[in-house]
Order: C-alpha cells, then structure tokens, then sequence
C-alpha cells in the first residue's frame, strides 16, 4: 500500500517516519514502537540494551576507520502526545496516524501527528542506516514516556549509556541551536463535591467551547492562545453573576498537562424560562473573547444545546462547590508569568492550568508550571497551592524536574554552531527553551554530559494542527550528518 510519504527526501528519514507513525506510541503505552525499534536493530545485528522503565540504547558500530572517536548519544523519546478533535473517531492504542502531504508540510487529520519526536527517533534510525553517514560510535537513546513527566529519562539506568557527548533531537525550530530548557512540575489539586437536585422546572444545558489551537504548553504560551477552560471558567460566572440560575452538574476541559486545552464542555441545569438570557451571556461572553483572541484564535465556537435529560444530568453541585471551583479556575493563573532577565525573548515562568475532569463526587484540576529559575517555579507552584487550599481543596505537588542550564562554553555547543555555518553560511541562533528537555535530567544522570539539542520546524505541537516542514528536515538531516563527520 503506498503511502503519502514514500517519496519526499530524506528517504531514510521519511522511511523509519512512515513505519514509527504506523505504531501506537501513547506515553507509558510504547511496548510496540520499543518491540519495533528492537527489531530493527538486532536485523542489524546491534546491541540493544533496555532498563527497567523501558528506556533502551542501541549500539552502533563506528564508520571504519573512526572506531576510536568519542562516543555520541543520539537522544530522542519515542512516546507521543495524545490529541484530537472531539468529532474525529480514533483510537490511539490501536490506530495508525493518518498523515497528508500539504505543500511543503506533513500533517495528519484531526490528531496530534507525532513528529515530536517522531522524526528525531527516524533521524537517529536513518543515520545508523544511510551509508554516507561518517560517524564514530553511535549509541541510539530512545527514553519513554517523556511527554507526562520525563519519567523515562528521570529513572533512566546510567549504565546502558556509556557516552558523554550528547545530541538531543527534541526541539522543534529550524536552524536555531538550543543550550538550555526550564525545568517544571505539575500540581494536581482535588475539590471534594457535594450534590443536590437540581431545582424543579429546571431543564440540563451543555455548553461547549471549541476550535481553539491550543499547543505546546511550553513553546506557544508566550503567544496568548486561548485557553477553553479559563473561557468557560468566565462563562459560567458571568450568567451566574447575570442571574441566571445556574446549576453546574459538570465540568471537563483539557486531556494533557503540558497541552493548553482547545476544548471544555459544560453541563448545567437552568430554569427554562432563562434559556434566552443564558445564551445572552454566551453570545457576550463570544464577542468579547473575539475581541481579545481573534488574531490568534479566530476559530473559536460556542455551542449552547439541550441534550436529553437523565437522571445523572438531576444531581447538581450545591451551590458552594459550584462557587468555590469556579472561583478557584477563576483564580489559578494561566500563562506568562515572567520574561528572563538574561536571555531576550525568552519565557522565564508560565503556568498552564491545563486539565479539569469531573466525576460524581469530585473535581480534579491539573496545573503544569514551568521556569528555567526554580526559586521562581517553587513561588508559583506555593501561590496555586496558596489558592487551591484556600477553595478547601487536596493539593498533590508532583516531584519537579530540573532545568538545562546553558553553557556557552559547551564543546558540543560550538561544534554544532560551527558545522551549521559551514553548511549554510550563516550563524545559526544560539537559544534557551521555555519547554522540558531531557537533557538536563541525564546531564544529572551522567556526570561530565555535554549536550546540545536541535530538530527541524515543528508547529503547534501537542494539538491536532502539528505539522512538520519538510524541507527543513532535509537541512536538519544534512547538520547532524555534517555534525557526526566532524566529531568523529
């Protein structure tokens, strides 16, 4: 069967791609791309070695002639955020990503499309297997289930990496050269609910918030997109602050903590007779979230419908639970907190408030905070505490994880900056992500790591608008196989 991907170049990297995204690879769940990866190598006649977590490393044999150069770590994570569009049917634990060809573009339909890290796993695949490549040693890092925590690396078993030079194929900017990421952690905060009927004559609503882009928790909150529950968050109060009166039965928003929610849904149960004026606030409430995301959310949508009643549709929040949540989600902060003062452009601290989930007897929030100065992400992780207890909430504190502190001084660093002006002439940007990378937990990992990281252009990762430039992968290709040429 053919596929949409077969001819576009690099064909060893577009190759091992067009088989990784085949495979279902949900983080904690990739059984099935590590048995994939596995196989490939032993074909090969590579040694593989795995850890406990999961994490393998496959050995490659230098070019002849280069067996004596230093070891290098290709770095890549083989799990892939989960997203997609409500009304598309899949199935991430059995189904193949679709994936289209869009002018100079691959993207997929209606899901997230995994080329984070999907194509820097392929890359370090397609080096192993292209016979142009000049290289020494090559030891091929796939850690897992780095896109909920970075547990895979975190736990990682040092002694299947021998290795101290390291090229981290996880970020996403065509031509820039990254030298350091924040460090993060996530705050899971549990509201007890009690219920009641819901009022007689009255009749249940379900408010939907949609169309958003929503991305990268970390490389697009510096762009203000919406955030579809912070939205709903201010519709709710704003009809309840109107008169209406609004009963909350549920409400669900967001699916991954370090992905800003595209959607929320709401179940309420209103009078009938306030029908008009709720949808009189919903239709304020649109205009004036117009107004404030349009130049960067124009496809927003507000869906008010009244679904079939039931009886779990009669059991409502009592009128304090519904308070203290709303205001709680009012509360938590949600974006940008503060620019660095050292390296321009760059997000110092932002919080996600990324995930709300309702069952019939609490409501559980996730928020994902993130800083490359961790005084600071420990001050903004006591302030959502502060706020969560306050509302009578159970705050869970997740173990943070560290930033990637730059070092101009980086051998690796400046052999990567070097290679890539020699190719292209010019200097590529030398940056600092507002985003987890691995590498400043295996620099913890393994003493005396050097480490850079680069990848082709990626957009709106962690939502269903991923893409992949395709001509960027080839010049990505060509600076990893300059750059293995030169430190072998």
């Amino acid at each position: 069967m053919s596929s949409a991907l077969e001819n576009l170049e690099p064909s060893f990297v577009w190759s091992h791609f067009d088989g990784i995204r085949q495979i279902p690879r949900p983080s904690k769940h990739e059984e099935k791309i590590s048995a994939h990866i596995e196989g490939w190598a032993k074909g090969k006649g590579y040694e593989v070695l795995k850890d406990a977590t999961g994490s393998l490393t496959v050995r490659v044999p230098a070019t002849p002639g280069h067996e004596s150069a230093p070891t290098v770590i290709i770095q890549g994570h083989l799990d892939m955020v989960c997203e997609k569009n409500s009304d598309v049917d899949f199935d991430f634990m059995k189904d193949p990503i679709d994936v289209r060809v869009d002018g100079d573009w691959v993207k997929a339909n209606g899901t997230t499309l995994g080329a984070d890290n999907g194509i820097g796993v392929a890359t370090a695949l397609a080096v192993a297997d292209d016979p142009d490549v000049v290289h020494g040693p090559l030891e091929i890092l796939c850690t897992v289930d780095e896109e909920t925590g970075l547990t895979g690396a975190k736990a990682l078993d040092a002694s299947i990496v021998s290795g101290r030079v390291m090229l981290n194929l996880d970020t996403e900017e065509d031509g820039a050269v990254y030298f350091g990421c924040a460090g993060g952690g996530d705050t899971i905060t549990t509201l007890k609910v009690a219920r009641r009927r819901g009022s007689l004559g009255s009749v249940p609503v379900r408010i939907a918030v949609k169309g958003l882009k929503g991305g990268h928790s970390g490389l697009n909150i510096i762009e203000n997109r919406g955030n579809a529950v912070k939205m709903m968050t201010r519709l709710l109060l704003a009809a309840i602050e109107k008169g209406v009166e609004l009963d909350l039965v549920s409400l669900d928003g967001g699916s991954k903590h370090n992905a800003i929610p595209r959607e929320a849904f709401a179940v309420c149960r209103v009078p009938k007779t306030a029908l008009d004026a709720l949808q009189e606030v919903v239709t304020a409430g649109k205009a004036e979230f117009d107004t404030e995301f349009a130049a960067i959310d124009p496809g927003l949508e507000i869906v008010v419908e009244q679904p079939d009643d039931s009886e779990e549709k009669r059991e409502v929040f009592n009128q304090h639970a519904r308070d203290r949540l709303l205001h709680l989600l009012r509360t938590l902060p949600h974006g940008v907190l503060s620019m660095s003062r050292e390296v321009e452009g760059l997000v110092e601290t932002s919080n996600n408030v990324a995930i709300v989930t309702t069952t019939k007897g609490k409501v559980e929030i996730t928020t994902s905070t993130r800083s490359s100065v961790m005084a600071a992400l420990h001050a903004a992780r006591e302030q959502i505490r502060s706020a969560s207890e306050l509302a009578g909430g159970e705050v869970e504190e997740e173990e943070a994880y560290p930033g990637w502190k730059p070092n101009p001084d980086s051998a690796v660093v400046n052999k990567t900056l070097d290679v890539y002006e020699e190719l292209f002439g010019k200097r590529p940007p030398l940056k600092a992500i507002h985003a987890g990378l691995e590498c400043g937990l295996l620099i913890d990992k393994l003493p005396g790591l050097d480490a850079v990281s680069i990848g082709p252009e990626i957009r709106n990762a962690h939502s269903p608008d991923e893409m992949v430039q395709i001509s960027s992968v080839q010049r990505f290709y060509e600076h990893v196989k300059a750059l293995l040429k030169a430190l072998a």
